[in-house]
């Protein structure tokens, strides 16, 4: 491709779709045009590397996700095929702003958070490294939700990102599969084998769109499989509809198109709770029928299914592959159940994600039941024979197998069944890993050692480095050559170069210009000025108790106290940087948002303290606004309480752009402090070992913390006494949850240590030189963090897959 010819071709495709000259153009035709002529380039080395896959007779992995946050695509994908430069100066010729074009795009709205986030990256990865991988997800129409800040208040409102469509995706049709809810099963026998015959069900189509997901230069073309909910033209009643029965029909519709109409619905009542288990059981269940039916019409024999085909389950929202496997190969397939199992198992493995109570799955086994009748009867069927194994290796010890067991006190326990019906469970980093095999998951490691492994996450460098901060991309290709972009590890050459001074200037100069792009960002959103020249604190993730946002608050209240005290106070100017979303249903997170908000009102108005302190929360977090923070991020905030964060991808990112960590000894901090060094990286706070001996040993009084730390009680006093704008009470509910209900997250326990690491980073701030060579540092060291490496680890461990070349 060159500017000529794509400028030609161009031209030829606008007129064709759109039947006007370019000069009567609107952004959103040329953005159609655009993206639509880009999707149709890709789509002849899409049809290629399913055709080698094929005739290579390759094993393909299938990752099931009910997340995959993408972000927007055009920008990537322009990036990816060599073609920016070329169409940005193309573009130019004709009067069309690209930016703008880029702008119009919608981030899609496929997700919440780091799972998806982390799912996003290892798509790019798997074509990146020219791997045969793919992803199955739900197409959501309206996501998860646009925030809204409305008087400080989180207000939940749609995300309509298909309003104009996706112009990368592709409906298959003519692949929809049926999806089966409710009924009963009735049994039969032939032949001495019984037969189980699902009867009395309620029927939902599910139509697959197909986004194709390319490789950094390269000519690899995996896919992006989503499913929609559709009615069946069958169970549609016309008739009845004519004759005036609309609500019935209407509300069958509706009942149908809401599994997939937004992610994660409030499972508070019933009715959210079964449309969760609803999407679940769709998602595993249209994919495996659509990936068996493919797999068979290009002769593969399910004898071999395992050795050409993995299905990984990303947590345990798709942990329903497992009894739906089994039941394709039984009760479709006429397995024997032994030879079913075994194929089962070997084809999935899991990743754990968390070792949050409420993270681990389960359902209640009347809805389950009721809801999915068959899946229930092989589900129960799993958990017989898995505590007859039980029993003969601990006979007697009823305990133990409840505490094991897939169904217990009238629940379906799914990280259970996960671990049980998969060959491979994996943490997400080392500290992780081993909380799993030694506390969360310490019973099924002692009977399954040989299935517990680590992967660390990672992110990918093209989209956090190269499309983000395009500027440092370029130094670092300018210093090292540009292998980076392909293999990651080649960054640890900047360790030559932090200590050259031109390096360390350019270095500097980049995270400034970031910055004044950042400051012109939060002006426009939020109407308040911020002083580039002040350290940027960053704390941006989902609002969560353990992720503690609110321990970042207090240390906020206690610099603005000592301000307050003295204006002249040694400190360098600070802005404190908040976004992220909390689950609608989740109060005190939106109580935490609410804090963020009073105190940002207080202190930003404060003429008194001399502009040393700002607060900022931007609305509506996202993966756009995310490559608009990072880049200019100086200080990165991984505070959670040790022990509760897998593994994060924020600090990866952070680090990767040049940010130091604050942070505790967990999740992946830990192993970004092995690869920078204790100099590098600013620790604080309990331990993990700790914090799980206070949980098993009890020992924590918050109340002590409060009467020994006059910050602690004049902060905490002031949560209820007035001293925020808003109402008195307001803040009563964070005020109970440190003190009455003990400070579930140590947030009291690590305040002291918290304020300390600060006062380091202050003093290492001052510094210039020896901050920018930190920062170079943590560039340097971020290549081992790349989802590159992760996905590697995967193919060589896990998967058994390989390398498949596709030729242009």
């Amino acid at each position: 491709m060159n500017k000529g010819l794509f400028k030609q071709l161009f031209l030829e495709k606008f007129e064709t779709m759109r039947g006007q000259t370019i000069e009567e153009a609107s952004p959103m035709d040329i953005y159609m045009t655009l993206g639509t002529m880009i999707r149709d380039y890709m789509s002849r080395k899409w049809i290629a590397t399913n055709k080698a896959y094929v005739d290579q007779e390759k094993k393909q992995v299938y990752y099931f996700s009910m997340e995959f946050l993408l972000g927007k695509m055009m920008e990537r994908n322009l990036l990816y095929l060599g073609w920016k430069e070329i169409v940005e100066e193309a573009f130019g010729e004709l009067a069309v702003d690209l930016e703008l074009i880029l702008s119009l795009e919608p981030d899609a709205g496929l997700g919440n958070g780091g799972l998806g986030r982390l799912a996003a990256c290892f798509l790019d990865s798997f074509a990146s490294l020219q791997l045969p991988g793919h992803g199955c997800g739900i197409r959501y129409k309206y996501g998860f939700f646009d925030q809204k800040i409305v008087d400080g208040y989180q207000v939940e409102l749609p995300d309509p990102w298909l309003k104009n469509g996706n112009v990368w995706e592709i409906r298959k049709a003519d692949k929809a599969v049926e999806v089966r809810f409710g009924g009963n099963v009735r049994l039969d026998h032939h032949d001495h084998t019984t037969i189980f015959i699902h009867e009395n069900y309620d029927s939902v189509l599910a139509v697959p769109y197909d986004s194709p997901i390319v490789g950094f230069r390269n000519n690899t073309v995996n896919t992006l499989r989503l499913w929609s909910a559709e009615t069946t033209m069958r169970d549609f009643d016309f008739s009845t509809f004519n004759r005036g029965d609309y609500l019935n029909a209407v509300k069958y519709k509706h009942e149908v198109e809401s599994i997939s109409q937004i992610l994660y619905p409030d499972d508070r009542h019933q009715e959210g709770r079964i449309l969760r288990l609803k999407q679940q059981y769709f998602l595993v269940s249209a994919s495996l029928q659509s990936i068996i039916h493919r797999y068979k019409k290009k002769g593969g024999s399910l004898d071999e299914f395992s050795h050409k085909i993995a299905i990984h389950i990303n947590d345990t929202h798709p942990v329903l592959a497992i009894p739906e496997l089994m039941r394709i190969f039984i009760d479709e397939e006429e397995m024997g159940w032994d030879q079913a199992w075994q194929i089962t198992t070997e084809t999935i493995s899991y990743t754990n994600h968390t070792i949050l109570p409420e993270a681990l799955e389960k359902w209640p086994i009347d809805l389950f039941q009721i809801l999915l009748p068959r899946i229930y009867m092989i589900v129960h069927e799993i958990n017989e024979r898995f505590c007859h194994e039980l029993w003969q290796r601990y006979p007697n010890n009823w305990d133990k197998i409840g505490q094991m067991a897939v169904v217990a006190d009238g629940y379906v326990h799914m990280a259970h069944l996960a671990v049980v019906g998969s060959h491979s469970i994996n943490g997400v980093a080392e500290i992780h890993s081993e909380i799993l095999k030694k506390q969360v998951m310490r019973h099924f490691h002692e009977l399954f050692p040989h299935k517990f492994n680590n992967k660390t996450n990672g992110i990918t460098p093209r989209r956090w480095l190269l499309k983000s901060n395009p500027s440092l991309a370029q130094l670092i290709t300018d210093t090292i050559g540009p292998a980076w972009r392909n293999d990651s590890s080649q960054l640890i050459q900047l360790m030559k170069h932090t200590d050259d001074a031109y390096i360390r200037d350019q270095v500097f100069t980049i995270k400034r210009n970031n910055k004044l792009r950042l400051a012109k960002i939060i002006e426009e959103k939020t109407t308040i000025k911020v002083d580039p020249s002040s350290i940027f604190d960053v704390q941006i993730k989902r609002i969560h108790g353990y992720k503690r946002q609110v321990l970042n608050v207090l240390h906020i209240m206690d610099l603005y106290n000592r301000l307050r005290e003295n204006p002249d106070l040694n400190i360098l100017p600070r802005t404190f940087v908040f976004a992220g979303k909390s689950a609608p249903s989740y109060y005190q997170a939106k109580q935490t948002i609410k804090l963020i908000h009073s105190l940002a009102d207080l202190i930003n108005k404060d003429a008194t303290i001399k502009n040393k302190l700002k607060v900022v929360f931007l609305e509506n977090y996202s993966v756009s606004l995310a490559e608009k923070i990072f880049p200019a991020a100086e200080v990165s905030e991984q505070i959670s309480t040790a022990s509760k964060e897998a593994s994060g991808t924020g600090n990866m990112k952070f680090m990767m752009n040049g940010a130091i960590t604050l942070g505790t000894l967990d999740g992946a901090n830990i192993e970004i402090k092995d690869a920078v060094g204790e100099e590098n990286i600013v620790i604080f706070g309990l331990t993990a070992h700790d914090v799980l001996a206070y949980y098993r040993d009890g020992g924590y009084n918050a109340w002590d913390m409060y009467h020994q730390d006059p910050r602690i009680k004049m902060i905490l006093t002031q949560l209820i006494n007035g001293f925020l704008p808003g109402a008195q009470d307001e803040f009563r509910s964070v005020y109970d949850a440190l003190l009455y209900q003990n400070d579930e997250y140590f947030v009291l326990k690590d305040f002291s240590s918290y304020v300390d690491a600060h006062n380091r980073v202050n003093t290492l701030y001052s510094n210039r030189n020896q901050w920018l060579k930190m920062s170079i540092c943590n560039i340097a060291q971020s290549g081992r963090f790349s989802s590159d490496r992760t996905i590697s680890e995967y193919a060589s461990g896990i998967w058994k897959i390989e390398p498949v070349y596709i030729g242009e």
